[in-house]
């Protein structure tokens, strides 16, 4: 009985020793792998843009007046040098007030009568030319005669020739207070007064025409109204002339050189358009960010590739997507992203050898937002661990999860 009770407890201390062993043994942590390989690898500058038409055209008001609505819809084919964009007509006089239109119908009396004495004037000068005219026959018939002398008779032509200018003299004084008279009244005139005779007066206006070829892209100015000279009234542009602007920071900017490549996407439609970057403007300028940062953006313009094909579906102020290509090159070792950490001032990585973690500093260069360039430190096919947990340290038992 007692050897018999003795091997029971023996057979239970073993099964509980082993079910201790195995619950406090340590087990191996599941993580995500990843295999280091060699291939093409490119870095690219990532931001969002929009498309504008390359020469976008103002059309302003060429003087001051009354514009008539405008009846072009956006989106018309206009033609250069042909189509009417707009039609300004004269302004209406202003309206006068009791004292304004006193003044303005005294200084028409007054016209009135500058014009009636400048018609006296041209009356008597008329009268005095005939008498002199008159004399002037008789002295002749006395010299043939030898009645008077011949400076009496000269006098006589002096006297023609004086009273001859007095009379032109006096008619333009007429036609001088004539036209007086004509402004004074014109002051009179109402507003509205005359709108019919000038919509009837094909020479009354200023028609606005399309300086070039293409579509109206936005109209400023639409229904009819007042307009000053030089207001922007239409846009005007060719749709099929586009361009990309995208504003970078300035840290990515100088990165970007014109002739890199780059890849538009996001825009609507299935397929990546091809682009080149053709200018990296050199003034930056401030823009505050979503999150109320000041940030130091430059413009990238980018000239469309096979601007014939799906770029024609874009039009101008479209939202697109952009990735500029700034490095490439098509045998490098690479490692994900999310395999890098930092150690110290030094990249690392885990390394799995035999089921267990090892770690390893590498040396990264250039690098995109998926995969990282591996100058020193990893060979092709070395298995790395993503996105290693803090659980994972140097020699922990690692399971593919």
């Amino acid at each position: 009985m007692n050897t018999r009770r003795w091997a029971l407890w023996t057979v239970i201390g073993l099964i509980l020793s082993g079910s201790l062993a195995m619950l406090f043994w340590p087990r191996a942590i599941p993580v995500d792998l990843e295999t280091i390989t060699r291939g093409p690898l490119s870095v690219t500058v990532d931001d969002e843009g929009k498309t504008r038409v390359r020469e976008v055209y103002v059309v302003s008001a060429p003087v001051a007046g009354q514009a008539r609505r405008i009846v072009a819809k956006v989106g018309d084919e206009v033609t250069g040098g042909v189509t009417v964009l707009a039609t300004i007509e004269p302004s209406d006089p202003t309206f006068l007030d009791r004292r304004s239109r006193s003044q303005a119908e005294a200084r028409a009396k007054a016209a009135e009568a500058a014009l009636s004495l400048a018609a006296a004037e041209r009356d008597r000068a008329k009268a005095e030319l005939d008498f002199a005219k008159a004399e002037l026959k008789r002295a002749r018939e006395l010299v043939k005669k030898r009645t008077i002398s011949q400076s009496a008779l000269d006098r006589a032509v002096l006297e023609t020739r004086t009273r001859t200018a007095a009379l032109a003299t006096a008619r333009a004084a007429v036609q001088v207070r004539s036209f007086e008279l004509e402004t004074a009244r014109a002051s009179l005139i109402e507003a509205g007064a005359e709108a019919d005779d000038v919509s009837e007066n094909p020479h009354c206006c200023a028609p606005v025409i399309a300086p070039v070829d293409g579509r109206v892209l936005r109209i400023l100015h639409k229904s009819a109204g007042i307009v000053r000279a030089g207001e922007p009234l239409l846009e005007v542009g060719d749709p099929g002339n586009l361009e990309v602007v995208v504003d970078l920071l300035s840290g990515d900017a100088v990165k970007v050189k014109a002739g890199d490549p780059v890849r538009v996407e996001q825009w609507g439609g299935g397929a990546v358009l091809n682009g080149r970057v053709r200018r990296v403007e050199p003034f930056g300028f401030t823009k505050i960010s979503a999150l109320g940062v000041e940030e130091q953006r430059v413009n990238v313009v980018i000239d469309p590739i096979d601007l014939a094909t799906a770029w024609g579906r874009l039009g101008h102020g479209y939202r697109v997507e952009v990735r500029i290509a700034v490095w490439r090159s098509d045998n490098v070792i690479k490692a994900p992203v999310g395999a890098l950490f930092r150690d110290g001032g030094d990249w690392a990585v885990f390394m799995v050898v035999d089921g267990r973690v090892r770690l390893q500093r590498v040396k990264v260069g250039h690098r995109n937002a998926h995969e990282a360039e591996v100058v020193d430190g990893l060979a092709e096919g070395v298995v790395v661990v993503l996105h290693p947990a803090d659980r994972v340290q140097n020699g922990a038992r690692v399971v593919s999860r």
